[in-house]
């Protein structure tokens, strides 16, 4: 009796490991679904045989949105970490203007039935550790060197949007964001000229 009862709790343990290692599998594979992808994914699915154009003009909203969210949660960081108040300033303007950005953006996707990520995306988690990690001079260099880079980027982004969007809405959407992404940048630049002066 005692041998089938040796077997029986074996069992009963392999059973339970194995149990564990997919319910860890399964929390692996959820984590590793990225946001943005998701959106790649159902827009592919919505457009994929009907209109590549579509597709191409989705796939700017995406960034965007990855965009704003990724400027806001690197905004409040900034407000909660530097003591320069030409950062913290930074990062306010950052949080006000990227979250009025993605209301607007958003009530765009729905109207045109695309989707967008709905989370900060795996490379806005990544910005935001890396930046989490720096502490005082640092930081306010790794911030303001991320806006300037970050701010290029999207305006060279919404620039070809406003010219090849092959929607007339997106096109203007995108033409609307440009004066505010180039003042931005202006105040980026400002910012970082004044943090790189610290020695």
């Amino acid at each position: 009796m005692k041998k089938t009862s040796f077997f029986g709790k074996a069992l009963l343990g392999a059973a339970v490991v194995t149990m564990s290692m997919s319910t860890i599998a399964c929390k692996d594979e959820n984590k590793q679904e990225d946001s943005k992808e998701v959106a790649e994914e159902e827009n592919e699915a919505k457009y994929d045989d009907v209109n590549d154009d579509k597709e191409e003009d989705a796939d700017y909203l995406i960034f965007a949105a990855e965009v704003d969210m990724k400027e806001i949660e690197l905004g409040k960081l900034a407000q909660q970490k530097s003591t320069n108040p030409d950062v913290q300033a930074l990062g306010k303007m950052m949080v006000d203007q990227h979250t009025k950005s993605l209301a607007d953006l958003k009530a765009a996707a729905t109207k045109k039935n695309i989707s967008i990520p709905e989370t900060l995306t795996d490379k806005g988690q990544e910005a935001y550790k890396d930046l989490n990690e720096k502490t005082g001079h640092d930081f306010d260099k790794a911030y303001t060197d991320k806006m300037v880079d970050g701010h290029e980027k999207t305006i060279e982004k919404m620039e070809k949007a406003s010219e090849k969007a092959s929607d007339a809405d997106i096109r203007m959407w995108a033409a609307n964001m440009l004066p505010t992404l180039r003042t931005h940048l202006e105040h980026a630049k400002m910012a970082k000229e004044k943090v790189d002066a610290v020695k």
